[in-house]
């Protein structure tokens, strides 16, 4: 496996760590996502959005992490890569349409982890048909 891709499979698993606390704060204390998030429009946040939100980061997590662990998986690779182009979506819609969130670090961050998923995913997955192709010459 290329130097790239197991620096590719690190990463998801650090931003699934990540996610995977985010997720547990947000089940804990729904204040979290009013202070770091929703800047813009606090008073929306309540318990329920929490917890969906917690739901949702917390299934990013998993799968993010099971593609670290089976990288080489085309229709896994492609889900995980949606769903860094679904939080991009996400944190630019409410920040641009919803006005909920503003341009503080605290969603910066994920627009920035989001943007350099896509990036590194991208990339990797022109890793991943070198490696096919070198695989499918050594059977032949």
């Amino acid at each position: 496996m290329s130097r790239f891709l197991n620096v590719l499979r690190s990463w998801l698993v650090m931003v699934s760590v990540i996610a995977a606390g985010n997720t547990l704060q947000s089940f804990r204390d729904h204040g979290f996502l009013s202070e770091k998030l929703y800047t813009a429009s606090p008073g929306l946040v309540n318990g329920l959005q929490a917890r969906t939100f917690g739901v949702w980061t917390l299934l990013s997590s998993v799968i993010r992490c099971l593609c670290a662990i089976d990288i080489r998986n085309r229709t896994l690779y492609h889900i995980t890569l949606f769903t860094f182009f679904l939080a991009l979506a996400h944190f630019l819609s409410e920040v641009f349409v919803y006005h909920t969130a503003a341009l503080t670090i605290g969603v910066m961050a994920p627009l920035m982890v989001a943007s350099f998923s896509i990036l590194g995913m991208l990339i990797g997955l022109q890793y991943l048909e070198v490696e096919e192709l070198s695989q499918n010459k050594k059977k032949n």
